[in-house]
């Protein structure tokens, strides 16, 4: 049915749920609607508008430094499913994970290491830096600053996230 940002009691992105886990937060007053879809649910004695963003009543205090493991899916959402190189969005099977210093010069896994990168760009940089292979990174890879963007899956469907969310 689709996803939900659901925001702490300060409009800080926490996490994303489902609609059903979103709904049930409503109904048990834990949560406020802030950004509804035109959808409407409905049951024989209510009908409420399909949440596309809810706001926890109390703050949930969280640590201030979650590790985020980097991984394939979490590298593709951070950098919107999109070349870092060329700007293109293939589809997904055709996408790579590139090491901006190659492994094979010393470069680690990180989230400040490694980008989305298309099959032919990621071929074309080898094993090289973007410098060496005349190639220019569109934005700098950066750890993902809140646990939600690294789980989102479609960032393009979740327009009104947007004011909520800090792109960095």
């Amino acid at each position: 049915m689709g996803d939900v940002l659901v925001l702490n009691a300060t409009y800080e992105p926490l996490n994303v749920v489902s609609v059903k886990r979103a709904v049930v937060l409503l109904l048990k007053e834990k949560a406020e609607l802030v950004e509804a879809a035109e959808a409407k649910l409905r049951s024989e004695s209510c009908c409420l508008p399909v949440p596309l963003v809810i706001r926890l009543v109390y703050f949930v205090k969280i640590p201030p430094r979650i590790s985020l493991p980097v991984t394939r899916r979490g590298v593709l959402s951070r950098d919107y499913y999109t070349c870092q190189y060329c700007g293109t969005t293939p589809p997904r099977k055709y996408l790579t994970v590139d090491h901006v210093i190659p492994r094979s010069r010393g470069g680690k896994t990180t989230w400040e290491n490694v980008v989305t990168a298309c099959e032919r760009c990621n071929g074309r940089k080898g094993n090289r830096t973007p410098e060496e292979a005349n190639m220019k990174l569109s934005a700098p890879p950066r750890r993902p600053r809140y646990l939600a963007v690294a789980t989102l899956s479609s960032v393009e469907a979740k327009q009104a996230w947007g004011k909520y969310i800090l792109w960095e």
